[in-house]
């Protein structure tokens, strides 16, 4: 049997039975992501000493009958911008310098840990975060796993990849302006974007209230249970919400029957959506109606915030960067020196006037869902473009939010959205849908998600790739 094609829930029914133990499964995963690492390039780091220590740990515990938590046992990465104890988080930078303590993890690290998760490794991340498409002066190019001359998006491309590749069934992600949803549409995997503050960060992301941190897995199941663990307080994040009223897992038997969806297939025409995706979307929502939703196409009041958008995220990485020495600058990567610098112009003015157009948009979403449970786009208006580019060759974009009309909103309006994956293009390639769903409304999102995957709808099944056999060194 081939542990690396099983979600997190299925391995945990299979240790409950007795019929495999983590260690297996971590042995299986480990193998996996060092044969994928080669061709697909997912890892900054791999940790396997200490996984299969963890492992162990986990099999004698399933042997008592004392499992430590919900995921024990369970193969975990974590994107290399969130703190992973013992081992550095160079955040795909030359400028971080890997010696030092490392002696804390972020809140959701944390919360695994205690519930007895085993950490494979550290994935793949553009430099500090700032893009949709995963490379960095540090690591290099993360490709696709369906197609490995294409990217795997980003930010959490490296997370993406090794899920989609049996590399671990779960994975931590951060989304700032599509981080999650971007590669996980691309990659063919199921991705989720929390409310703002529901998953605690810690430290702070430069990007602000921008930045969520969430669950990327194979199915919204699994994402659930995920969520289940990490979606609790933590004295170290100012703005981190309370607990949730209930279990993610158990709000998944709801079911969609008489849910109020609205579907917005270009945002009232303001985005070309490529043909092969706006098919398989429009297959999904179809699907979604048949479970006895009542679907209604319709658009919600969102002229494109882009410039409000760049204002936030260009100042915040110019802040980040602004400290450091004119040697240390030249190693960053020449995009993210470029945003630096035009951030570094932004006035307060101009500033507080992007503040101003997110909360006007926050406030139209809040009123378009009084009227509706859910609004479903396409995630992103294409497939996966070429490796290495942050734009596709020929395209008049000059920045990653070009292509990614979809996502970005709703980091500035701090809803929970998520990307199902529900197809191919003609090419072959992974295309995700969106569901978004009013803020601390996440449980409405898992549901419909949850009831695609359960009518055969939704699939982000183990990929086949010829990815090298030899290994690399981590």
């Amino acid at each position: 049997m081939q542990l690396t094609d099983l979600t997190a829930v299925q391995l945990l029914d299979g240790y409950r039975k007795g019929e495999f133990s983590p260690v297996e499964a971590t042995e299986q995963a480990l193998e996996r992501a060092r044969r994928i690492q080669p061709e697909v390039n997912a890892f900054a780091r791999l940790t396997g000493e200490d996984a299969l220590a963890r492992a162990r740990e986990s099999a004698a515990r399933w042997r008592r009958g004392e499992p430590a938590g919900l995921v024990d046992g369970v193969p975990v990465t974590v994107k290399d911008l969130l703190l992973l104890r013992g081992h550095p988080t160079l955040r795909g930078s030359k400028t971080v310098a890997e010696q030092g303590r490392w002696d804390e993890d972020a809140p959701p690290v944390a919360r695994l840990r205690e519930q007895g998760a085993v950490f494979l490794g550290k994935t793949t991340t553009p430099e500090y975060g700032w893009k949709g498409v995963t490379d960095s002066p540090l690591t290099g190019i993360t490709r696709n796993p369906h197609d490995t001359t294409r990217t795997a998006g980003g930010s959490s491309g490296g997370s993406a990849a090794a899920v989609a590749l049996g590399a671990g069934p779960l994975s931590l992600g951060t989304d700032g302006g599509g981080g999650i949803r971007i590669p996980a549409a691309f990659c063919g995997i199921f991705g989720l974007k929390p409310t703002y503050g529901r998953v605690p960060l810690y430290p702070a992301s430069a990007f602000g209230t921008l930045s969520h941190t969430g669950p990327m897995t194979r199915d919204a199941a699994d994402a659930a249970l995920l969520l289940d663990v990490i979606g609790t307080p933590d004295p170290r994040d100012w703005s981190a919400l309370p607990a949730a009223p209930g279990s993610f897992t158990e709000a998944l038997r709801g079911g969609v029957r008489g849910l109020r969806v609205a579907y917005s297939p270009s945002l009232g025409g303001q985005v070309a959506v490529r043909p092969g995706v706006a098919a398989a979307v429009r297959r999904a929502v179809t699907a979604l109606a048949e479970l006895g939703a009542y679907v209604e196409e319709t658009d919600p009041d969102l002229s494109d915030p882009v410039e409000a958008f760049h204002t936030l995220w260009f100042s915040a990485a110019a802040r980040l960067t602004q400290g450091f020495p004119p040697h240390r600058r030249g190693l960053l990567d020449p995009g993210l020196r470029e945003i630096c610098a035009r951030g570094a112009r932004t006035s307060a003015l101009e500033y507080l006037a992007a503040v101003d157009v997110r909360a006007r948009l926050g406030r139209r979403m809040g009123d378009f869902h009084e009227r509706y449970d859910l609004l479903l786009t396409p995630t992103l208006p294409l497939t996966a473009f070429e490796a290495g580019a942050e734009v596709p060759r020929g395209s008049v974009y000059r920045r990653w939010t070009g292509w990614t009309p979809f996502t970005y909103p709703f980091n500035l309006t701090r809803q929970p959205a998520a990307t199902v994956p529900v197809g191919t293009d003609g090419a072959g390639l992974p295309v995700g849908m969106q569901i978004v769903a009013a803020r601390h409304r996440d449980e409405l999102v898992l549901r419909a998600a949850h009831a695609l995957f359960e009518a055969g709808a939704a699939s982000a099944g183990p990929v086949t790739t010829g990815v090298a056999e030899k290994d690399r060194p981590l």
